[in-house]
C-alpha cells in the first residue's frame, strides 16, 4: 500500500459496521482486555455470540473489560478470561491446553494480540516484539489448529483463523531473510529502531498467515485462515513509542487515526469471511491483496516466506515437539 493509498483509506474510506450474524458461535480473542480486541468482543455479543473468552495478560484490567462487555450489551455471563502471556511460551501453551480442554467449541481465533517495544530486549529467544508479534502469534495458531477443526460441523460455518496485520509491513523488505537464519539475525539487531522491528514483525505476521493457509489448503475439516490491516487506529499500542517515530505516530493519531471502535470492525469483517477468504489479505473491510507490500507479491518474498516459515516451524518444534503434525489432518 502507497503512502498516498494509506492516507486515502485512512482518511476517506468509511467502514461498514459490522451486521453479520454469529448466533451460536464462540469467538477468542487474544489481546482482548483494551483497544481492538475489547470493541471487537463488543460487536460480536451485538451481534449475538453465545460467548467470548478473552486471552488478557492483566487479570484485573480483563474483569473491567467483562464488566464493561456483559453490562454495555445486556449480555450476562456471555464473556469468559484466561490469563495469557505472548512473550512466554508456557504461558501460551498453558493458555491454548485451557481452551482445549475446558471450551466445547471455537468458531474463530482472533489473534489480536501485539506490540511495540521502544528498548530492544529478549523474551524467550528473541527480541520481544519479534516473540509477540509472530512467534508466539503463530504458536497459538498452531497449538489451536487442531481445536478447531474439531470445532467444524457439517451445518455450521467454516473455523476461522484471523491474524491482526498491519499495512506498515509495505515499509521493509526483511534484509535478514537472506542470511542462514532469518530469527538469529533479528535477534543481533541490537541497535534497531522500535520502529524498524515492528515493521520486520508485520511483514513476517504477513508472511506467516499466507503460508500457514497454504500449507493447509487440502486439508479437512477445513479452517480458513486470513490476514488483515485495521488500519492506523487511535489504540494504546504506541504508548512506550519515543523519539520521532513517536512523535510521528503521535501527530497521526491526532489527526488521521480512525478510532478504537472503527478499527475493531475489521476484526469483525474478518471473523465473518468464510472460505472465500482464505489466504487472503483484508484491507479496509475488503479483500485486497492488491495493497500487500511488492516485495510480498514477488518471487522473492515468496522465497522469503518459504524459508522463514521453515525457519519458525523448526524453532516451535522445538519448543512444541510435535507441533508440526497439526498442520496435518
Amino acid at each position: 500500500m502507497s503512502l498516498p493509498s494509506f492516507l486515502y483509506s485512512q482518511i476517506f474510506v468509511g467502514l461498514p459496521v459490522p451486521d453479520h450474524d454469529f448466533t451460536g458461535q464462540t469467538i477468542v480473542i487474544t489481546g482482548g482486555s483494551t483497544g481492538l480486541g475489547l470493541e471487537a468482543a463488543r460487536h460480536f455479543l451485538r451481534l449475538n455470540a453465545s460467548h467470548i473468552v478473552l486471552g488478557v495478560r492483566n487479570m484485573e484490567k480483563g474483569k473491567g473489560a467483562k464488566k464493561d462487555l456483559e453490562t454495555s450489551t445486556n449480555r450476562p455471563n456471555t464473556v469468559r478470561l484466561e490469563h495469557i502471556d505472548m512473550d512466554r511460551y508456557d504461558s501460551v501453551k498453558n493458555f491454548a491446553s485451557v481452551i482445549q480442554n475446558t471450551v466445547p467449541k471455537v468458531d474463530v481465533l482472533l489473534l489480536n494480540a501485539g506490540k511495540i517495544a521502544e528498548n530492544f530486549y529478549l523474551a524467550e529467544e528473541d527480541e520481544s516484539t519479534i516473540t509477540v508479534n509472530v512467534v508466539c502469534t503463530v504458536f497459538l495458531g498452531l497449538l489451536l489448529l487442531p481445536k478447531l477443526r474439531d470445532s467444524a460441523s457439517p451445518n455450521g460455518p467454516i473455523p476461522r483463523l484471523c491474524f491482526v496485520a498491519s499495512d506498515r509491513h509495505v515499509m521493509t523488505n526483511l534484509p535478514e531473510w537472506k542470511t542462514e537464519d532469518t530469527f538469529a539475525a533479528l535477534r543481533a539487531q541490537t541497535e534497531s529502531g522500535a520502529d524498524d522491528r515492528y515493521y520486520a514483525s508485520k511483514l513476517l505476521n504477513v508472511l506467516m498467515f499466507r503460508q500457514l493457509a497454504e500449507e493447509i489448503t487440502s486439508c479437512t475439516p477445513r479452517v480458513a485462515v486470513n490476514g488483515f490491516t485495521p488500519g492506523y487506529c487511535a489504540t494504546a499500542l504506541i504508548r512506550e513509542t519515543q523519539g520521532f517515530w513517536g512523535w510521528q505516530l503521535y501527530v497521526m493519531k491526532l489527526t488521521i487515526a480512525r478510532t478504537i471502535e472503527v478499527g475493531s470492525r475489521t476484526l469483525v469483517h474478518a471473523a465473518s469471511l468464510g472460505w472465500e477468504g482464505h489466504g487472503k489479505y483484508l484491507n479496509d473491510c475488503k479483500i485486497d491483496d492488491g495493497a500487500l507490500s511488492s516485495f510480498v507479491r514477488s518471487d522473492e518474498g515468496k522465497q522469503a516466506q518459504v524459508k522463514v516459515w521453515k525457519e519458525l516451524l523448526e524453532k516451535l518444534d522445538r519448543i512444541a515437539p510435535g507441533i508440526s503434525e497439526n498442520l496435518a489432518n
